[in-house]
């Protein structure tokens, strides 16, 4: 199945300030979601971005939401940004099949929302090296279930070269010079 840039729509999960010193190589994981944000921009992919407990967690970590650039965080205090009513009407409002994921915790707030999307029937892609725990075999069994509950497991570089989809055009020069 074919990801389609018109068709798609990001959610950058929980990415915060006091959570991402405790995450299981967060220097790859910030370098990798800051690139796969920027493309995202270059695609004009529309983003939401949640943050669980602000107050207590901080605000998103200053390299992701400079790639971001303006943009309004979803408060939010369940696990899954599914549970927020204003989230869903925001997702219903983009009129999406697809809900690229990326952010912490896996096991947790990212495996939670991707599972109600999947049940909502959205279409999750997890961008895998996007994606992280305080412990690495969290993470991966959380990449396992997902997988196995039918989300489409990629890469950003992977991912960003699907949507953009033909060579020579200008966002494939961007894209291209973005993941070198």
């Amino acid at each position: 199945m074919r990801i389609l840039k018109e068709k798609s729509a990001g959610i950058i999960v929980d990415v915060q300030e006091r959570l991402m010193p405790h995450i299981y190589e967060n220097s790859t994981t910030i370098k990798n979601l800051k690139t796969l944000i920027e493309g995202l921009n270059i695609l004009e992919i529309p983003l939401l971005v949640s943050q669980q407990y602000t107050k207590g967690l901080g605000g998103t970590v200053k390299d992701v939401s400079d790639s971001i650039g303006d943009f309004t965080p979803m408060e939010k205090m369940t696990f899954s940004c599914c549970d927020e009513e204003y989230f869903m009407k925001k997702i219903k409002d983009l009129e999406k099949e697809f809900f690229i994921i990326a952010g912490i915790e896996t096991h947790v707030c990212v495996l939670q929302t991707s599972l109600d999307l999947l049940e909502k029937g959205y279409k999750v892609v997890l961008v895998e090296d996007c994606v992280s725990s305080r412990r690495e075999n969290d993470k991966n069994m959380a990449v396992q279930r997902l997988r196995a509950h039918g989300a489409i497991i990629t890469t950003y570089e992977s991912l960003l070269f699907e949507l953009c989809r033909y060579a020579g055009t200008e966002e494939f020069k961007k894209i291209s010079k973005l993941v070198k």
